[in-house]
Parts: structure tokens; C-alpha cells; sequence
């Protein structure tokens, strides 16, 4: 009985390590693409109200900054992106870059070891420290999948339709045959 909880336990860890593994590619493939005049469009509504594109895929990337210097600082952090200048490569980059990291902290934290070095998880300073599991990982997933939903309306409100002829980031099971992952969603 021990070890079924442990292959299960198991189990869901690695689905977990490997929803956020394929997480960056619904990024990667909202950038792919997006139309580049989308990138800087402004958000309807008052003037100056709301954040552009550029500005939400930077703060994805510079939030995720925020979580490996506070729960992983062992982890080697990439350089943030300025939300007014960076560009849709820029970004793209960025982004393979955290997401491998935050892939890297995930992996220690949702670990058994009685070794691992991540066992806390802080969203910032304006906020109680989590200890590091599942809550972690569903705090970070709920996080992207919240922008991604922005950058989607945001492209279409603005007249740039992303993803329209196909579903893309709803093709799980492509997206993990494409990142090489051994386990498909059931």
C-alpha cells in the first residue's frame, strides 16, 4: 500500500512539474503569434488606464523574478524586462528563461527529499510565506493563466485576433508531444 502512495504521489508530481513545464508554451505560442501591433496597443478605457501587452508579459517574467530570488535564491535569476522597451523577442527569451528557472525551483519543491533547498514560497513582500508544495505550484499556474486571459482580450478588444484558427493553447496534448514530455494528460 506504502509504495501505490508513493507511485501515485509521484505521479502527480511529475503532472504538476509537467503542466508548468508546457505552461511557458501557451506563452511562447501567444507570442508567436500575436501580431506585432498588438505588442504596444493601448488598452480600451481611459487614457493611461491598464497595462499593454508588452507590459503584461513583463510583469509575468519580472513576477517570476520576484519568486526565485525570494523562495530560490540559489537559483541564478535572468535580467527583468522594462515593460516600456522590451521587445516580442525580448520577451520571448525572457521568458524560456524564468520559466526553465521557475521549473527548477518547482521541481525541489515539490520533491520528497528530506535535502531540498526550497520549503518556503513568498509571492512578494506584501504577503505572508507559503510553505513550498501545491499550493505553490497552483499559485504560479493561476497567475500566468490569469495574464494569458488578459493578453488574449486585450488583443481582441484591440482588433488582433490571437489564436483564432486554431485553439492552440487548449491542444494539451500537442503542446506535450511538442516540449517532449514522456506523460500526456488523461
Amino acid at each position: 500500500m506504502a509504495q501505490q502512495s508513493q507511485a501515485a504521489l509521484a505521479e502527480i508530481r511529475d503532472s504538476l512539474l509537467e503542466t508548468y513545464a508546457i505552461n511557458d508554451g501557451m506563452n511562447q505560442l501567444i507570442l508567436s503569434n500575436l501580431d506585432p501591433r498588438a505588442w504596444r496597443a493601448r488598452p480600451p478605457g481611459e487614457k493611461g488606464n491598464g497595462r499593454t501587452i508588452a507590459a503584461i508579459f513583463a510583469h509575468l517574467h519580472n513576477y517570476r523574478l520576484v519568486w526565485l530570488k525570494n523562495s530560490a535564491p540559489h537559483l541564478k535569476c535572468p535580467a527583468p524586462l522594462d515593460p516600456d522597451r522590451c521587445t516580442m523577442k525580448q520577451a520571448a527569451a525572457a521568458h524560456r528563461r524564468s520559466a526553465a528557472q521557475c521549473l527548477r525551483m518547482l521541481s525541489d519543491a515539490l520533491s520528497a527529499a528530506p535535502n531540498r533547498r526550497v520549503t518556503k514560497f513568498s509571492r512578494g513582500s506584501w504577503t505572508r510565506t507559503w510553505p513550498a508544495g501545491g499550493t505553490m505550484f497552483a499559485y504560479m499556474f493561476s497567475h500566468e493563466a490569469h495574464h494569458r486571459g488578459q493578453i488574449l482580450m486585450l488583443a481582441h478588444q484591440a482588433g488582433y485576433r490571437v489564436l483564432h484558427d486554431t485553439p492552440g493553447i487548449w491542444h494539451w496534448e500537442k503542446l506535450w508531444k511538442q516540449a517532449g514530455l514522456s506523460t500526456r494528460p488523461r
